[in-house]
This record gives structure tokens, sequence and C-alpha cells, in this order.
């Protein structure tokens, strides 16, 4: 106790909070329950069952530290009941060496749900030209729950290396989703999405939309920064168009409200949360059943020691169990 408290008296100074932004979204009523301690509500997501409203979602593949970034995350999905999405799974179509990389299905259990991951870009070429039916041998191969299908149109086109879409994505999607069975999840990689995308996806038979929103990792100016021919200040606005989670949920709510028919399934909110109380917030007040992610949060322990990345997980646990606990969320004015 004695070196507890002179720990308190060392960190007291730099422990201030000077602004509380998750004060202006929930009232904290510390009287009302005891510490829960019982296993979370199960939660039904792809015909799996987990235990958090967490998504581990797409690192990597095919690098050098890709397979023990993966197999660590599955692990730690396994244990807590989180849900996993593969990073891109394109490498596989092309050169089976890699396999190593994204086979986690006996380290991450059939408990929770997995799904590989492919570009749109990838898709669309694959429905020109008839072999889109590799990607159910692949999900299969997998021993996967589904597939992600990403759609990234600015980072292609910056990219030295990008693709061209000859379609709009809702298109390929669209075509897609007709011919095959497998559950899918489509997302943005970091610039999130408007309404009008988001209303075409919405009506889409999607297991779910990832927002992928923008203030997480922006590809747009991760490609741009690897240019060496021009340069690229220039064009950097670019990486600061498009909306935020926030944004994106509220779009969704108000679909809710609308004529159209919701036939995706789930939401899975994501980018730039970096805080544990701003995606139980969004997971609370998006009004179709949703989880939310923390790529980075994850990824910044997926590599050495597993004790690390465990450790996080538990305070990632313990924290929603508190939220739920002693936080009920705010009345918001209408703006």
């Amino acid at each position: 106790m004695e070196e507890r408290k002179k720990e308190h008296i060392e960190l007291a100074f730099k422990s201030r909070i000077e602004g509380a932004d998750a004060n202006r979204y929930f009232n904290y009523e510390p009287m009302l329950s005891p510490h829960h301690s019982g296993a979370p509500t199960p939660i039904s997501f792809a015909g799996k069952r987990m235990m958090l409203p967490v998504w581990v979602s797409s690192m990597t593949g095919g690098t050098r530290s890709a397979a023990e970034i993966n197999r660590n995350l599955a692990r730690v999905c396994a244990e807590y009941g989180m849900g996993m999405g593969l990073g891109s799974c394109r490498i596989l179509l092309e050169d089976r060496s890699h396999w190593k990389d994204f086979d986690v299905r006996d380290i991450i259990g059939n408990e929770v749900p997995l799904f590989a991951n492919i570009g749109i870009a990838q898709l669309e070429k694959m429905l020109k030209d008839g072999s889109w039916e590799r990607l159910e041998e692949l999900v299969h191969l997998l021993r996967a729950d589904g597939l992600i299908i990403h759609v990234n149109p600015l980072q292609e086109a910056f990219q030295p290396e990008g693709d061209i879409f000859e379609e709009a994505p809702i298109n390929t999607l669209s075509r897609f989703v007709e011919k095959t069975r497998i559950p899918l999840i489509v997302k943005e990689v970091g610039q999130g999405m408007g309404p009008e995308s988001l209303k075409a996806l919405l009506q889409l038979p999607l297991e779910a939309i990832e927002f992928g929103a923008l203030g997480g990792t922006n590809f747009t100016l991760l490609e741009l920064r690897r240019q060496e021919d021009f340069d690229t200040k220039p064009f950097e606005s670019f990486a600061n168009v498009g909306h935020t989670a926030s944004e994106m949920c509220a779009f969704v709510n108000e679909m809710l409200d609308s004529s159209i028919y919701i036939r995706t399934r789930n939401i899975i909110i994501s980018g730039g949360i970096s805080d544990v109380l701003e995606g139980y917030r969004l997971v609370r007040t998006c009004r179709m059943p949703a989880l939310f992610g923390m790529g980075s949060g994850f990824l910044r322990y997926a590599t050495g020691d597993y004790g690390k990345l465990k450790a996080f997980a538990e305070q990632l646990k313990k924290s929603l169990s508190l939220a739920d606990a002693y936080l009920r969320l705010r009345q918001q004015p209408d703006k």
C-alpha cells in the first residue's frame, strides 16, 4: 500500500484532466451498480458468437511479420470472443507460398467469426473473366465465415501500381451478391462513405458494412507520400476528404427513418476509434446492430510478447464492463 500511495503522489500532477470529451455524451452514475463480474452478453454475428462488440479488422498479409501478427490477433480474438478480418488475401490468388500468413482458423477456433479479404478491383476483374468462384474457394480453404470486399478508389488512383475501376463499385457488388452465397462485408479503407454510398450498400444483403472512416490510417495520404517523381503537397487535400465514424452513424440512423428497404444486417464502426468510450458510445448510438473496431490499438501490440496484447484486450473488456455499469448516454440536442 505504501508503494501504491507513493506512485499516486508521483503521478498526480501528470494525471490532470483539462477537458473531458466523454462527459459531453455520458452521465456518470456511480451509485447504481456493483462492479460487473459476470460474463459479457453474447453477440451474434455471421452465425457465430462473440463476447465483446469488437472487430479486429484487416491488418496485414504477405509481409515478413504478417504470420506473427495474424496468429497473435487470432489468439486474442479466440480468448476474448472478438471477430477478426484478415488483411488482403490477394497474394494467395497469385502465390500460395504465403498461405501460413493467413491460415489461423485452428488458432481462432470455430466459435468466433473470421473473414477473408479482397479488393473491389480484384473482384471486378474476376467477375469480368469469370473466375470469381476462386474467391469462394479461397474462403473455403481458409475455413473463413465470409469475405470482406474493401473499396479504395482514392488509394488506387494515387498508388503508382494502383488498379483502375472500370465500373462503379456498387455495380460490381450488386452483380457479385447475385452470384454468391457467402456472407459479405463491404468496407472503405480510411475515408468512410457519404450518405448516397451508404444508402446503396444498405439495400444489399450484406452481413455488414464496415465504415473505415476518416480519422484512422489514411491510405490516400500514405500512397501520396510514397511518390518520388513530383511534389505531392498540392494533392494532399484529397486525404482530408471523407466522413467520420460519428457522421456515418448519423447517416445510418437517418436511413432507418427513410422508406428504403434495408437488407444489411450489421454495422462495424471503424476508422479513428482510438478511445474505447468513443467506440462504446457509437455502438450504443447506432440504431442498427453494431460492433466497433480499434485496429491500430491491436496492431501496436500484435508483434512480440503476447502478454502485452492480452493485457490490452483485458483492459478493453474491463472498460466495456465499467461503461455498462456506470455510464448512461445523455440525450443529445437536435442540431
